[in-house]
């Protein structure tokens, strides 16, 4: 089990050369700092703390400098723990970049779903609306609560209440690129929050096999090809016009 902490940067798409077009979201992935290690012996389990994103030491407050001091490492916004990882090839202070996954990897991102607000069991649960004219009062209520017994209501009742800003993990995603020197994973499809929100990626729980990467087209080429033929075209021309 390997993770690595990101912030998502938005949605996009690329093309394979197969002519196969690909959803894919952006993920920044700064230098990951491993703050802390948990073991069995004092904490029950296995597992990393990693660190991403630096903030100002003022925004800061005295026992986070002193628990990033330990990791010799500037203060960090975005803490999460990574479980079941091999504690011994990690020591306080390592740095973790992009290159900790590879194209055709699959894995597991978690983050916080954007929040709706308050709303209602139509829009929350799906529920279906009563009727809207002749008279009828009963249009968007939330109906029955429960039977005569036990005078009250059952646990689980779908009801109106704070709908979204959950954490959601969405799982088996493919890495689509590795862009090293904009340091950015393109992972297929999309993923839970906002635009700038702090999602953490896995290797996939389910133990899905790695799949072959996917040949993406290259606009760099095409863009050299333009710029050489533009100038053939411009020097046929100036011969044309020196001949005439």
């Amino acid at each position: 089990m390997k993770g690595i902490l990101g912030r998502k940067v938005g949605m996009t798409q690329v093309f394979s050369t197969s002519g196969k077009l690909i959803p894919v979201t952006v993920v920044e992935i700064e230098d990951n700092v491993v703050t802390q290690i948990k073991t069995i012996a004092k904490d029950g389990y296995n597992g990393i703390q990693l660190g991403a994103f630096t903030k100002k030491e003022k925004a800061s407050n005295r026992p986070e400098l002193g628990h990033f001091k330990k990791a010799n490492t500037e203060p960090k916004r975005f803490l999460k723990e990574i479980r079941g990882v091999d504690v011994e090839s990690y020591t306080v202070g390592d740095v973790l970049g992009i290159n900790t996954f590879e194209a055709g990897e699959i894995v597991d991102v978690t983050g916080i779903s954007k929040g709706k607000g308050f709303a209602g069991v139509i829009k929350r649960w799906h529920q279906s609306r009563g009727p809207m004219s002749h008279g009828s009062m009963y249009h968007r209520r939330v109906g029955s609560l429960g039977p005569m017994r036990p005078m009250r209501v059952l646990k689980g009742k779908k009801l109106p209440g704070h709908m979204g800003n959950e954490q959601v993990t969405i799982q088996n995603l493919e890495i689509i690129s590795v862009d090293l020197e904009n340091k950015c994973l393109l992972i297929s499809g999309n993923i839970p929050g906002a635009k700038g929100s702090y999602v953490i990626i896995r290797d996939s729980i389910k133990g899905k096999t790695k799949k072959e990467p996917v040949e993406l087209v290259s606009y760099e080429i095409k863009e050299e090809k333009i710029e050489n033929n533009n100038t053939e075209s411009v020097n046929s021309v100036e011969e044309t016009k020196e001949a005439n």
